[in-house]
């Protein structure tokens, strides 16, 4: 945290338990493509171009904070950038992410090796340390994917439908996928303490594939590389947050890794994972789509958000994933507004 970073900021402070004075948020993706500025910055520069430049990750970054009040910035970068250095490079020109050799075997996985950030992927650094300077006031959130979700990508090449090849190899070669595992922990922990050490006031770790495994498998394969991640980061002195899309039904184990904060997606019931975690620091869970609705639909909805946010230690509003790129920044305004107008309830 710097000088020029107040302790009392309320996402710090609700990330603490405490209760400041508005009730922060911010939007998972909200350097993206529902702004004409980004649209605009991405006529002239690729996504990969975007990630890897820090003059461009900076602009990006900033654009939604010079729009709305937002309670903190989340550097633009991709949960698959620090994949390159290690040996596995996805394409992202047709869009969605490809790495051209999925690794499928003992020998591809062992090509793998954990690599500096420092001197790899100083570039993500520089970023961080651009927007800081330009917005000293804002605390800045630095992210990266959690191993299982790296693992799947890595494996089965790419998103997919049924991550068909990574189940199979971990039911067939489950040692490999420890062993994985253990490899890009190592890695991630090392990325994420760069983003502090370069001015990150806070971390997230992103398990987008979560829902992909047995609840058994999860707290089996998942869980431990988690809790290894959270203790290498809790020096650092940095918030730790813990998205899980579609972990309702991993609720324990989630709340098991050690995270300062869990971050929920819509499926879950906000009021119930207070009940059932009573102590915990929760972030979401807007469902996306909401913002697609009626202004006093959203307003309600909003609403009933924050009062359930009131019934946890803290609460950080989000939505319950990134949003979607075809929503109007109007209906944004009104959220921000919205969430910033409640008033915790007694």
């Amino acid at each position: 945290m710097t000088k020029t970073e107040p302790a009392t900021a309320p996402l710090l402070a609700a990330l603490r338990g405490e209760r400041p004075s508005r009730r922060p948020i911010w939007i998972m993706r909200q350097a993206g493509r529902y702004l004409p500025e980004y649209r605009a910055v991405r006529e002239r520069a690729s996504f990969h171009e975007l990630c890897t430049t820090p003059e461009l990750a900076c602009e990006v970054t900033l654009q939604p904070l010079r729009r709305w009040d937002l309670d903190a910035g989340i550097i633009f970068s991709d949960i698959l950038t620090p994949l390159a250095p290690m040996g596995a490079e996805f394409d992202f020109s047709q869009g969605a992410p490809r790495l051209a050799a999925p690794l499928r075997d003992e020998r591809e996985l062992g090509r793998l090796r954990v690599v500096d950030p420092r001197d790899e992927l100083g570039f993500v650094a520089e970023a961080i340390r651009m927007v800081r300077r330009e917005r000293p006031q804002t605390p800045l959130i630095g992210f990266a994917g959690a191993p299982l979700t790296l693992a799947a990508y890595l494996v089965e090449g790419g998103g997919s439908q049924d991550f068909h090849h990574f189940k199979t190899l971990l039911y067939s070669r489950p040692e490999l996928i420890v062993k994985l595992l253990d490899t890009l922990t190592d890695q991630v922990a090392l990325h994420l303490a760069m983003q502090v050490e370069a001015g990150c006031a806070a971390i997230q770790v992103f398990d987008s594939w979560a829902s992909i495994l047995h609840p058994g498998d999860y707290r089996r394969f998942a869980l431990p590389p988690l809790r290894r991640l959270m203790d290498r980061l809790a020096p650092l002195g940095a918030p730790r947050i813990l998205f899980s899309k579609g972990g309702r039904g991993n609720l324990a184990t989630l709340l098991a890794a050690g995270a300062d904060c869990l971050s929920l997606d819509w499926t879950c019931g906000l009021a119930d994972a207070a009940a059932e975690a009573p102590g915990s620091v929760l972030q979401g869970n807007l469902d996306p789509v909401v913002l697609f609705g009626s202004s006093s639909e959203l307003v309600c909805r909003t609403q009933a958000v924050c009062r359930a946010g009131d019934r946890a230690a803290g609460h950080v509003f989000n939505l319950g994933h990134g949003i979607l790129p075809q929503t109007s920044p109007d209906a944004v305004s009104v959220l921000v507004e919205t969430v910033h107008a409640h008033r915790q309830e007694a």
